[in-house]
């Protein structure tokens, strides 16, 4: 082939790809001068903005910009930072020649000739205008979504705590008045004890929704499992139904454990007002408390813990809900029977000791929640520590 017929290749080439250019409908494509006036300009260009090519041929391209963007220099802006840089992208408002804006996308690149001089800049502009408004009114939907769940989390908990607070509340009632009727002076102290140790387990509630909000840190100390277990046993039994017996088994020597003893009780009433809501009109309920040895089997704990169960025989936790009863708010229990809280504040109380909780559950025939705790060391000698 030699250069004549090369040549006559050439501008042919060239003269398809500015067809090609020209038939573009969906993009305004054109070219710019080192100094930003138009060169060119295609069909695309002139539907986006409105202008006949020789309308803005020769014209500067910040004609295109906002009164406010030209104002802050934002085409030179453009223009300087494609020459320096190879290109420069932007989005924002552009004009058309009726006046009206429309949201649009662009790219500038500069264009070289064959010696690599940069003898001017191609301008790729699209309008967005649709995808923005509906990337907008996706954000409003949203964030309504969001309004609607936090409306919806705030009602499930005030249910819910209205709930528990009922429960502590039938608590004191019910002993109120079987002390009212009572000649046994010892019995009547027995429930006046009662009404004191509800009182102060709401007293507690309120101080954990406290502590949720303000992220308060556990008090710890040591606390004697057994003793603890069948302190709470008779307060328990109160806020359960006449057909819903509660049986307590301590295994052996269970060994002390260090946590904040009132998350505990709170935990184990939740746990057991759980297994109470599962169940019909009647059966048992047994909390046991044990020694375990672990080696690795129950979320990677090793050495010496107290595993604390809540066993039912109630209805038992579907497979398909089971992996999201830890999530917070989330409950299978109608509005205003439980916040969603108290299994996710089980597991939070059990990761903050340095434990896990586990379930074990088969729908139809009953659930067993185990919070696993590690016993109480004694600390070493200063000797000890130091080496």
């Amino acid at each position: 082939m030699d250069s004549s017929q090369r040549s006559d290749l050439q501008t042919m080439h060239a003269s398809r790809y500015e067809q090609l250019v020209q038939t573009v409908a969906d993009y305004a494509i054109y070219m710019l001068d080192l100094e930003g006036h138009v060169v060119s300009w295609n069909l695309g260009a002139q539907r986006i903005k409105g202008y006949n090519a020789d309308e803005v041929i020769g014209r500067h391209f910040s004609m295109f910009f906002t009164p406010q963007d030209c104002a802050e220099g934002r085409p030179g802006w453009l223009l300087n930072r494609a020459l320096s840089t190879g290109g420069a992208q932007d989005e924002g408002w552009r004009m058309r020649k009726d006046g009206t804006q429309f949201w649009a996308l662009a790219a500038l690149d500069v264009i070289r000739d064959e010696q690599g001089e940069v003898v001017g800049l191609a301008k790729i502009t699209r309008d967005i205008t649709d995808r923005r408004e509906a990337a907008l009114q996706l954000d409003a939907m949203r964030a309504q979504l969001f309004q609607s769940q936090k409306l919806e989390a705030l009602g499930q908990l005030t249910g819910g705590m209205a709930h528990d607070f009922n429960n502590l509340l039938t608590i004191i009632i019910g002993s109120a008045k079987l002390a009212m009727t009572s000649r046994d002076p010892q019995r009547t102290e027995r429930l006046l004890q009662h009404i004191v140790d509800a009182g102060e387990r709401g007293s507690q509630v309120t101080q954990q929704l406290l502590g949720f909000a303000r992220r308060k840190v556990q008090s710890t100390s040591r606390v004697d499992v057994a003793q603890l277990v069948r302190a709470s046993q008779a307060l328990l039994s109160q806020a359960l139904p006449k057909g819903i017996e509660l049986l307590v088994d301590i295994q052996g020597e269970v060994s002390d454990i260090e946590v904040d003893s009132g998350q505990l009780q709170m935990v184990l009433l939740n746990l057991i007002f759980n297994a109470r809501d599962a169940m019909d009109a009647e059966g048992r309920i047994e909390l046991v408390a044990r020694n375990q040895v672990l080696q690795g089997e129950w979320d990677g704990l090793v050495g010496d813990h107290v595993l604390i169960s809540v066993r039912d025989p109630g209805r038992g936790i579907d497979a398909a809900v089971l992996p999201r009863i830890f999530e917070p708010f989330f409950t299978t229990k109608s509005f205003g029977k439980g916040t969603g809280l108290g299994l996710s504040q089980a597991y939070g109380f059990a990761k903050q000791s340095n434990g896990c909780i586990r379930v074990e559950s088969e729908s139809g025939r009953g659930t067993c929640m185990t919070l696993c705790l590690p016993a109480w060391q004694p600390p070493q000698p200063d000797n000890l520590q130091s080496e």
